[in-house]
């Protein structure tokens, strides 16, 4: 069955993006920071994580065909939909990087070419050690390795997919394979882009600091991003008669992965926490020591959001298999992880023009990012039937049940 947009769906979408675009304007107009820096600051924040839950749908599409694994077969083109933002996200994180190459903004103080100069009054020992890997050229280098990887990947696997629609016998097990092979092969560039982009594009922001677990940290946060996501979506999907194979046995599995991966999440974020405030060493506890010292709320409202409310409200059966509970835990969830971003993002990047913490000009560009999202996401679900035709594995999906 194809999906078809509804008028209320698409009034819906294009009411986020004009509200949305409408608080982000007027919270432009109220930026008085040096060269705009509130306002780059929030469209790092929101490109980064819009794109990040592209990139988790990827990485768990991608998972998923290198696993061969059965029962997600019937949600497949549900994040081949999330997929189909990829190109936006990337677009407005080469813009956000341009700006700061041309120093239209300040965020990543490592681009100042004073830093690196002995004779200069601004010399900085601990940037110059740093500049064989933190240099334009390369980091250019590096941005476009990362978003041609994932986009063509991201492309191949939609093709793939619609083709396998076509096929049968010998033909469709041979491209079944090619595609297991080709998942294999993308979670090995993911192993490592994901991290690097992370300490590219977020912890560069902060650039005498470093961890070594924040790649996974921040990794943790696009998959579970994803996967609410995802989940919304299906269960939207299935409120409008579409999807009639999913069953509760797939709306439990994906819970789980909602409920997995939070943990993930929440055991990399106190690890890193806990190992760099107990070794006490300067230069790493300067970053939580801002966060804790300037934006406490904002730093434990984060972690309890993402922690405690999937622990204690996922725990049980019946709570993932519950349609409506389920949306209102993972709304409140995605928030949260959006928060983590700000939390990431805002003390190093817009400094002291953060102090007041989240304004009209972060949630107004929120809002219109998420229906920017939902209206990509919804125009890729209308190109092609909600469920693949010839998968091999598409009758063990059916009579999934746990």
């Amino acid at each position: 069955m194809n999906f078809t947009i509804s008028k209320r769906a698409r009034t819906l979408s294009m009411a986020l993006i004009a509200v949305g675009a409408i608080a982000t304007v007027y919270g432009v107009v109220g930026d008085h920071s040096e060269h705009h820096q509130r306002t780059w600051s929030a469209l790092l924040v929101n490109g980064f994580f819009f794109l990040g839950i592209s990139l988790g749908a990827l990485f768990f599409y991608a998972l998923q065909n290198a696993t061969e694994t059965a029962w997600s077969v019937l949600v497949k083109r549900v994040f081949e939909g999330i997929m189909a933002f990829l190109p936006i996200g990337a677009g407005v994180m080469v813009l956000v990087l341009a700006a700061g190459s041309m120093h239209l903004h300040h965020i990543y103080h490592w681009m100042d070419a004073s830093l690196y100069d002995v004779n200069d009054p601004n010399y900085d020992e601990a940037m110059a050690g740093k500049q064989a890997f933190l240099n334009l050229p390369f980091y250019w280098i590096r941005t476009i390795a990362y978003l041609a990887v994932f986009i063509l990947f991201a492309r191949w696997f939609r093709k793939k997919s619609l083709e396998m629609d076509g096929l049968t016998g010998d033909s469709l097990l041979k491209t079944h394979l090619l595609t297991y092979r080709r998942g294999a092969l993308f979670l090995v560039f993911f192993a490592v882009f994901s991290s690097t982009l992370a300490w590219d594009w977020l912890m560069s922001i902060d650039a005498h600091w470093f961890s070594t677990l924040f790649g996974w940290y921040v990794f943790s946060g696009m998959w579970v991003s994803a996967m609410i996501t995802g989940v919304v979506l299906v269960l939207y999907l299935k409120r409008k008669g579409y999807l009639p194979q999913v069953n509760n046995s797939h709306i439990h599995d994906m819970g789980k992965w909602v409920f997995a991966v939070s943990f993930l999440w929440s055991y990399l974020y106190f690890s890193q926490f806990m190992l760099i405030w107990f070794a006490n060493i300067p230069e790493e506890v300067t970053y939580f020591k801002l966060r804790i010292d300037e934006h406490p709320i904002l730093l434990w409202t984060t972690f309890f959001i993402n922690f405690a409310i999937p622990m204690v409200l996922l725990m049980s059966r019946d709570a993932k298999r519950n349609p409506r509970f389920l949306i209102g835990v993972c709304a409140v969830i995605f928030f949260g992880h959006w928060l983590d971003v700000n939390m990431i993002v805002m003390p190093g990047a817009a400094g002291h023009d953060f102090h007041h913490g989240i304004e009209l000009l972060d949630l107004g560009m929120f809002v219109m990012f998420l229906g920017i999202l939902i209206t990509t996401v919804f125009r890729a679900l209308a190109r092609a039937p909600l469920t693949p035709v010839n998968h091999p594995y598409l009758e063990e999906s059916v009579h999934h049940q746990i």
